[in-house]
């Protein structure tokens, strides 16, 4: 049935989210342009939440949970699993008041409207995989201007999409350079569950009726634990969340 209705309703939907990306592409541009950061995030903020509810087209549920009292006053190290490219829009939007940026491959920030621009000026780290002096030097600017900002960073430690859903060991490297950079960040595991299932044929059919779930976990504060005690602390965390 998911399937099947979804080949009714994945044009809507494609329909609304390139239409929000046209629409906000320009507004970013002023924002940015002639306001400065302050104005260019609220663009990105709303842009995100009608993102985030594109999903209503689909007869998708949003479901975002978070019952911590996170600090405005320090960094953040959000760190979440990885099921699909609509995991981000949520995250940006749900924790705007931690000014969350995220670490992302250098190619996106050209082509993709409204996206590209954000990566390209929102203050997260551009990353060449190809390149590790540069994407280590990217995370040591991101993480100075957490120090200088109280911004946060969202990181899929899994280092890719987990397409079924199951869950992929997490990489600590990006976690520790962000961790010597900012010794007074906390980690936060992010647990992200069904969003895999939208995109389970591909691009299209997209599946509909499905209940996306977001939850942010218990923090885990940094003590006397290394990185890797860290994210393994975090990977089990959410594991637990999602059933795995």
């Amino acid at each position: 049935m998911s399937k099947l209705i979804g080949y009714i309703l994945t044009p809507i939907f494609y329909l609304s989210f390139g239409l929000f990306l046209a629409i906000f592409h320009p507004i970013q541009w002023i924002c940015y342009k002639i306001f400065g950061y302050s104005a260019h995030k609220w663009s990105v903020d709303v842009l995100n939440f009608f993102l985030t509810y594109s999903q209503i087209t689909l007869l998708n549920g949003i479901s975002f949970k978070n019952s911590q009292k996170l600090p405005t006053d320090r960094p953040i190290i959000f760190v979440a699993n990885h099921q699909s490219m609509y995991d981000i829009p949520s995250l940006i939007w749900f924790l705007r008041k931690h000014h969350p940026k995220f670490i992302s491959k250098i190619e996106l920030t050209k082509g993709i409207p409204s996206i590209s621009f954000n990566l390209k000026y929102g203050g997260g780290a551009n990353i060449d995989r190809k390149d590790s002096k540069q994407s280590i030097s990217e995370i040591i600017k991101l993480g100075r201007r957490m120090n200088e900002n109280n911004w946060s960073t969202v990181i899929f430690a899994e280092g890719t999409r987990a397409k079924d859903g199951k869950m992929k060991p997490f990489q600590v490297g990006g976690i520790a350079t962000l961790l010597k950079i900012v010794p007074t960040a906390i980690i936060v595991p992010v647990a992200i569950e069904n969003s895999w299932k939208i995109v389970r044929n591909g691009t299209y059919p997209l599946n509909a009726l499905l209940p996306l779930k977001w939850t942010v976990l218990t923090p885990i504060e940094r003590g006397e634990k290394n990185a890797e005690e860290l994210v393994l602390q975090a990977e089990n965390a959410i594991k637990q969340q999602i059933g795995q």
